[in-house]
C-alpha cells in the first residue's frame, strides 16, 4: 500500500463505469465530473464511449434526451437516488429512445436503506441484496417503454478528486461545513423533546438535521471504500465537533464491519474541523503559486477546485474579452499528460520563486525538444518571458498539441502573475504581519481601529484598496488568530465602529455580489436600506465572536498565536501542525483533544480497563499510513506542510491529506454564510 491509493482507487472507480460506457450517452452530474477531471480526464470517458459525436451531456432537468439513435445510457451520479434526482432520471428517460440504462451512484446500497427509513435489524438482514436498486431497475425498464429493455442499477465509489498523489478532494461534499456556537441553539429549538443543548461538546448524531446526518452518512459510505481498497482496518480520531460525529459514524458503520475482519493493513483516519482555524485558511502566509492561481484566475463553471485559462494567446484572435468566449478554457487538472503532471506536483511542492522557474525550466525543455528557435536568458523569470516561450508553440501545431497541458500551467501562470489581484496578495500579507505584532501589544479594540481608515466606500476605493469582501477575509482573520479575548466597553465602541462603516459601504455598492446578497438577504443594492445593512452586520460580527471563541472547548489547541519576544516576531502556528506535532509526540501522551471514537464493545472495553488496567488505548500514532481529513477545506500549502511534517516526526510513517475541497480566501465567508449549511440539499 503507498500514497498513490488515492489516485488508483479513483481510477479503478472510473473503469468500472467506462466498462458500460461504450456507444453510450454518458450524463455526469458535477461533482463526478470533477472527480473524472482529476481522476483520468474526460479524453478517456470520450475514448471509452468510443462515438465521433459528443455523447457527453450534464445531468440536468433540462438535458437534451436520446435519438433514435442513441439506444444505451449511462448516468453517473454522486448523489442518493431519491427525490428529484429520480425524476430527473425518469424525464430524461421519458423523452429518449432508450433500450438499455447504467445508473451508477456513489452512494452504496446500505446507505439508500438509512435513507428509505429502514431500521439497522431489518437492514442487516438484507445483506447481499439491494431491493432499492432492484427496484429502480424496474422504474427505468418502465420509463423507457418496455419491461424487457435493460437497466442495470450500481454503486461504484467516485468519492474523490485525486489533486495529487498525497491530496484528495471529496467534491460531493465541498458545502460540508462544521457547526459554530450559534448553531447549538438552532438544533436545541429543532429537537423533538427540546432538551436544551450546552454547548457544542454535547452535539452528537441525534442532535443534527436529518438532511446533515444523511450527507455525513454518504461521505463515510465513500471513505469506508477507500479504507477498503487500501486494504486497511482504520481506528477513527476527530478534533472538533462535526468531525467528532463523522469519526463515530465511520468507526460504527455497519458495512464496514466485516471488511475489517480481514483487512491486513492498519490506518489512523484523524478528522478535523476547519472552524478551528480559520486563520491558515484566510491568511496570504503560503507562499504558493498554485494557492495565487486559485485566488485570482475564474473559477472553472461547475467546479470547486480548478480555474479557468484563458488560451487566446495560443490562436489567431485577438486578446480580447470577446475572444475569451470563443475559445474554450485551460485548466489545471491535467490528469493524462505525464509532463504537465510532474510540472503540476513541482508547483504544489515548491515555494512562489522555485514554482516559477520551474515553469520556466520546463517551456525551455519542451521547447528544445521541438527543435523551437527558443532564446535563452537567466536571471529573474517575467511574466513577459514566460509569455515569449509560450508563444514559440502558436504555429506549430504538432508541438502545440503535444505539449498542451504544459502550456496550460503556464499561461496559467503568466495570467497570475499579471494579475492586479496578485499584486495585492502581498498587500494582505504586509497588514496579516502587522496584525499580527499589534494583537500581542494591543487590545482588540486597538487592532479593530486599524482596520477602520481601510473600509472605504465604493466611490473613495482605487485598484489597491479593499473591497467589502476582502474587508470581511481580514475581520475572520484578526478574529480566529485572536482567539478567546476579554469583552470590555473600549471593543464594544471598537466593533460597533467597523460595523457601521461596513453597513455604510454595503449600502454604497452599485450592485451586491453573491455574497454580500447571501450576507444582507437583499438581491439589489436599490432595496438594502442602512438598517437592513447594519442588521445583516450585527449578525456578521455574531459569527465572528463564534469564530473566534472556537477553540474554547479545546484543552491543548486553544491558540494558533505564538507571542513575540525579544529574538523573535510574533507568529502564526496552524492549528493542523499542532495536531500533527501531538499524534506523533515522542512521549506517546494521551492525546487530550484528538479524540478516539470507539467501533463497538472491544473498544469501550479497551478503553474502560484502561481506567485502572495496563491496556494500551488506541493512538493515531500506532499505524504506518495517517489519514487526515479536513472538514471544510483545506489550502495548498497546508497540504504540503502536513506531507513534509509527518516523515519527518516519524520516519516511514505515509500520510494522506484528505478535505472536502481547496480553498482560497474568499472561499471561507462563502462557506460560513450559505444558508444551507446545516440542512444541504441532497435532491429530496
Amino acid at each position: 500500500m503507498n500514497t498513490t491509493g488515492v489516485l488508483s482507487f479513483t481510477q479503478q472507480a472510473w473503469e468500472q463505469v467506462l466498462a458500460k460506457a461504450k456507444r453510450a450517452v454518458v450524463y455526469l452530474d458535477a461533482a463526478c465530473a470533477e472527480s473524472l477531471h482529476w481522476g483520468c480526464g474526460s479524453s478517456r470517458l470520450l475514448e471509452a464511449v468510443g462515438s465521433p459525436a459528443c455523447y457527453l451531456r450534464e445531468f440536468e432537468p433540462a438535458a437534451v434526451g436520446g435519438g433514435a439513435e442513441q439506444p444505451k445510457a449511462v448516468f453517473v451520479l454522486s448523489s442518493l437516488l431519491k427525490g428529484r434526482i429520480v425524476e430527473t432520471l425518469r424525464d430524461i428517460i421519458c423523452r429518449s429512445h432508450f433500450q438499455y440504462c447504467v445508473v451508477v451512484t456513489a452512494v452504496n446500497h446500505a446507505v439508500h436503506l438509512t435513507a428509505n427509513h429502514v431500521p439497522a435489524a431489518a437492514a442487516a438482514e438484507l445483506e447481499g441484496q439491494q431491493p432499492v436498486f432492484e427496484q429502480l431497475e424496474e422504474k427505468l425498464c418502465e420509463w423507457m417503454g418496455n419491461m424487457n429493455y435493460t437497466a442495470e442499477v450500481l454503486h461504484v465509489p467516485l468519492l474523490l478528486a485525486p489533486v495529487a498523489p498525497h491530496l484528495a478532494l471529496t467534491p460531493a461534499f465541498a458545502s460540508l461545513f462544521p457547526l459554530l456556537p450559534q448553531d447549538v441553539h438552532i438544533l436545541s429549538s429543532a429537537r423533538p423533546d427540546r432538551r436544551r443543548l450546552g454547548s457544542l461538546a454535547e452535539v452528537d448524531a441525534a442532535a443534527l438535521p436529518p438532511d446533515l446526518l444523511l450527507q455525513i452518512r454518504c461521505l463515510v459510505s465513500g471513505l469506508s471504500a477507500l479504507c477498503e481498497h487500501l486494504g486497511v482496518r482504520e481506528d477513527c480520531f476527530a478534533v472538533g465537533s462535526l468531525s467528532r460525529v463523522i469519526a463515530a459514524d465511520l468507526a460504527n458503520f455497519a458495512p464496514a464491519k466485516n471488511r475489517r475482519k480481514t483487512a491486513s493493513g492498519r490506518a489512523s483516519v484523524v478528522f478535523v474541523d476547519r472552524t478551528l482555524d480559520l486563520t491558515g485558511a484566510v491568511g496570504h502566509h503560503g507562499d504558493n503559486l498554485v494557492e495565487k492561481i486559485l485566488a485570482v484566475l475564474p473559477q472553472l463553471p461547475g467546479h470547486t477546485s480548478d480555474v479557468m485559462v484563458n488560451m487566446v494567446e495560443l490562436t489567431a484572435l485577438q486578446a480580447e474579452e470577446e475572444s475569451q468566449n470563443v475559445v474554450v478554457p485551460g485548466c489545471l487538472a491535467q490528469s493524462n499528460d505525464p509532463a504537465a503532471r510532474a510540472l503540476w506536483d513541482a508547483l504544489l511542492n515548491t515555494r512562489h520563486k522555485e514554482a516559477v522557474m520551474e515553469v520556466r525550466r520546463h517551456l525551455v525543455e519542451a521547447a528544445s525538444r521541438a527543435n523551437l528557435p527558443i532564446k535563452m536568458s537567466m536571471g529573474r523569470v517575467t511574466p513577459g518571458q514566460l509569455m515569449s516561450y509560450i508563444q514559440l508553440f502558436k504555429n506549430n501545431r504538432k508541438s502545440l498539441g503535444n505539449h498542451c497541458g504544459l502550456l496550460q500551467l503556464g499561461l496559467a501562470t503568466v495570467q497570475t502573475l499579471r494579475h492586479p489581484q496578485a499584486a495585492k496578495w502581498d498587500n494582505f500579507l504586509a497588514f496579516e504581519r502587522l496584525l499580527l505584532q499589534s494583537i500581542g501589544e494591543s487590545t482588540m479594540s486597538v487592532v479593530l481601529h486599524q482596520l477602520l481608515p481601510m473600509i472605504k466606500p465604493l466611490n473613495q476605493r482605487s485598484n489597491d484598496d479593499y473591497s467589502p469582501e476582502e474587508l470581511l477575509v481580514l475581520l475572520l482573520y484578526i478574529y480566529s488568530v485572536s482567539g478567546e479575548f476579554s469583552v470590555d466597553k473600549d471593543l464594544g465602541e471598537g466593533e460597533e465602529k467597523v460595523k457601521k462603516a461596513l453597513a455604510q459601504v454595503f449600502c454604497e455598492e452599485s450592485e451586491l455580489s453573491p455574497l454580500l446578497q447571501k450576507i444582507t438577504g437583499c438581491d439589489s443594492s436599490i432595496n438594502l436600506t442602512f438598517h437592513k445593512s447594519k442588521s445583516a452586520v450585527d449578525e456578521l460580527f455574531t459569527t465572528l465572536r463564534d469564530i473566534a471563541g472556537a477553540r474554547n472547548l479545546m484543552k491543548q489547541f486553544k491558540s494558533v498565536y505564538v507571542p513575540g519576544n525579544h529574538t523573535h516576531q510574533a507568529s502564526y502556528k496552524p492549528l493542523l501542525k499542532q495536531v500533527v506535532e501531538e499524534i506523533f509526540n515522542p512521549e506517546r501522551p494521551d492525546p487530550v483533544d484528538i479524540e478516539h471514537m470507539s467501533s463497538g464493545l472491544t473498544d469501550l472495553l479497551k478503553t474502560g480497563f484502561s481506567m485502572f488496567m495496563k491496556v494500551s488505548r488506541p493512538h493515531p500514532s500506532d499505524h504506518p499510513l495517517l489519514i487526515l481529513f479536513v472538514v471544510g477545506g483545506v489550502t495548498v500549502s497546508e497540504a504540503k506542510m502536513i506531507k513534509d511534517l509527518v516523515p519527518s516526526l516519524k520516519p516511514g510513517t505515509q500520510v494522506i491529506v484528505l478535505s472536502t475541497r481547496l480553498l482560497k480566501p474568499l472561499n471561507i465567508p462563502e462557506l460560513l454564510f450559505a444558508t444551507d449549511r446545516l440542512h444541504p440539499d441532497l435532491g429530496f
